[in-house]
């Protein structure tokens, strides 16, 4: 049985008519760059998420720059955030010529520990950039807690947690500004890129609509640089027709993971995914922990890619190792749990269509190899 790691084309098939109908409405209007599809799923999207506004960008990664920029990011500034996610998060702190500053996670969570947030606050700090890995909230209370301490903003990466809660409230909704991803492989994924800023603050949602349009607050007069990133009508009218399952989707993946880590537990040498007592995760990957130094995980891997599942490594090098951010002084050991992480971490197949059958196929293979 061939079990991908995500199957869009299975969730298309169970939605495939709504999604017709919205693409054939789209191309009938015959406006295609913002205009009424874009406007509707904005509102959508606000209520959703539990906020006042909601600006649709062309990508997750833009939605971060613009946010950062409008709340007021510039070059000699520093910006904390955590060196275990994608490059996106620091990349955009970087293009706001601020100066990326790490500090370590949580070894649960995988998320920024706050703890460690206060000792690498300066004159020139900020901001702090949460990241809800692989869909687990970070620990908000405590972030925002610091933040209003030190009179800092707090920008939320929310690509990988869209739908996620922490202590009732939707991750997005909790700093000065959440920004969203709606990459195909994400829980609510369009076809084509796309991103959002959500935000309580009229200032931020308005300076994110001039920046996403060349710095434009009329036609053809700027009064900022700014930049070509507009959500496509097409994908917005997509997105729009998927928030609706939202929902219920990531029920139906908090109920795999379950089954997951039922199954799981049974198994010497693997940690399955943490999640908080007072959180909601969306499940956007399920990511395990192998905890026995004995187990090979390249190996693991090829032995289950050889029973047809796939799997991938989030993250494979922390972001203060890489070669980009060399100039920034950072050696290995600086970060230890980062660093122990990206050689224990391993993702395996996650989404709705997933079956039953499919999960026990998965932790059987695992447990074929451990067994070995």
């Amino acid at each position: 049985m061939n079990i991908p790691l995500v199957d869009l084309k299975a969730e298309y098939d169970s939605i495939k008519a709504e999604i017709d109908s919205a693409i054939q409405r789209v191309l009938q209007q015959g406006q295609f760059i913002l205009g009424p599809e874009v406007k509707a799923f904005e509102e959508e999207m606000a209520a959703y998420c539990g906020t006042r506004f909601a600006v649709g960008v062309a990508s997750g990664t833009d939605a971060l720059h613009l946010a950062l920029l409008a709340c007021g990011i510039r070059s000699g500034d520093e910006v904390i955030t955590t060196p275990f996610t994608f490059i996106a998060t620091a990349e955009s702190i970087a293009k706001c010529g601020a100066l990326p500053v790490f500090v370590d996670i949580e070894p649960r969570t995988y998320n920024m520990d706050p703890t460690q947030i206060e000792p690498k606050i300066t004159s020139k700090t900020k901001a702090i950039v949460p990241v809800h890995l692989y869909g687990q909230p970070a620990a908000m209370e405590s972030i925002l807690e610091l933040a209003a301490k030190h009179n800092l903003r707090v920008v939320e990466d929310c690509a990988q947690a869209l739908g996620a809660e922490h202590k009732g409230r939707k991750v997005g909704s909790l700093g000065d500004a959440g920004c969203l991803s709606f990459f195909p492989a994400k829980n609510l994924g369009a076809y084509g890129d796309g991103g959002m800023v959500v935000t309580n603050d009229p200032e931020i949602a308005g300076t994110v609509e001039i920046l996403r349009k060349h710095g434009s607050k009329a036609s053809y007069y700027y009064i900022m640089p700014g930049f070509n990133s507009r959500l496509d009508a097409l994908q917005a009218a997509i997105l729009g027709v998927k928030l609706k399952h939202l929902d219920r989707w990531n029920e139906q993946r908090r109920g795999k993971a379950s089954l997951y880590t039922r199954l799981l537990d049974q198994i010497d040498g693997i940690e399955p995914p943490y999640v908080e007592e007072h959180d909601k995760s969306s499940c956007n990957y399920y990511t395990i922990r192998l905890v026995d130094s004995r187990l090979d995980r390249n190996k693991l891997r090829e032995h289950l890619e050889s029973r047809g599942i796939q799997t991938a490594v989030y993250y494979s090098l922390s972001l203060h190792l890489q070669e980009v951010y060399k100039h920034l002084g950072y050696k290995p050991g600086d970060f230890p749990e980062s660093e122990q992480a990206q050689e224990q971490v391993l993702s395996l197949p996650m989404y709705p269509e997933l079956s039953e059958m499919q999960i026990e196929e998965i932790v059987e293979a695992l447990s074929e190899y451990i067994n070995l």
